[in-house]
């Protein structure tokens, strides 16, 4: 079952949540500006992001723990769980203290589905890339600005997605951007 894989350094996870219920993550810009300040406080120190996407009421990330093979830490799983604790923790503080609310804002717990193969970190990139455009609100990735999509079209302007990982995958640019735009089979009992 997807909740109960654990996670160990220098693998790379899909990682998502929902809201709780029929409540929303982002109201409005500036909550999806503030998740992305957390994610980059709070995740970074331990992990590389590879992708991400913020939807209205959940959100997707790609990302790759760094090795830890040199620490000494008793439960590595733990250790790298704490950050995502305290950065989902941090951020439902304030949006809960932003819109007067009490109780728990994601589900009880953090989803997470470990890559381990190229064909399935592909496929995990164009679906969170498109996201959006499966939802309905958009009708092409470009057009969704709480994606790391552009930054992948964009690669002239800096940006704390670690691309160059993943560009290997592709002969170009163009070639991405076709990967993108092409239909994927997805099997949801694998990608989520």
């Amino acid at each position: 079952m997807t909740i109960a894989e654990h996670f160990e350094s220098g693998c790379i996870y899909h990682i998502y949540s929902h809201a709780n219920g029929k409540d929303l993550l982002f109201v409005e810009n500036s909550n999806y500006q503030y998740f992305l300040d957390r994610l980059l406080k709070y995740i970074i120190p331990v992990a590389g992001i590879y992708a991400y996407c913020l939807m209205p009421n959940h959100f997707h990330l790609l990302i790759r723990f760094k090795d830890l093979a040199g620490d000494k830490i008793d439960d590595e799983h733990q250790y790298l769980m704490r950050p995502f604790s305290n950065f989902l923790n941090s951020y439902a503080k304030a949006y809960n203290r932003r819109y007067n609310r009490k109780g728990a804002l994601f589900l009880d717990f953090l989803r997470r589905k470990r890559v381990q193969d190229e064909k399935y970190l592909l496929k995990l990139l164009h679906y969170i890339h498109n996201n959006p455009v499966h939802h309905g609100f958009v009708s092409q990735a470009d057009k969704w600005k709480y994606s790391s999509y552009n930054s992948y079209t964009n690669v002239e302007k800096p940006s704390s997605v670690e691309r160059e990982e993943i560009l290997k995958y592709f002969d170009s640019k163009e070639d991405f951007l076709g990967y993108h735009k092409s239909s994927v089979e997805y099997d949801f009992m694998n990608l989520e």
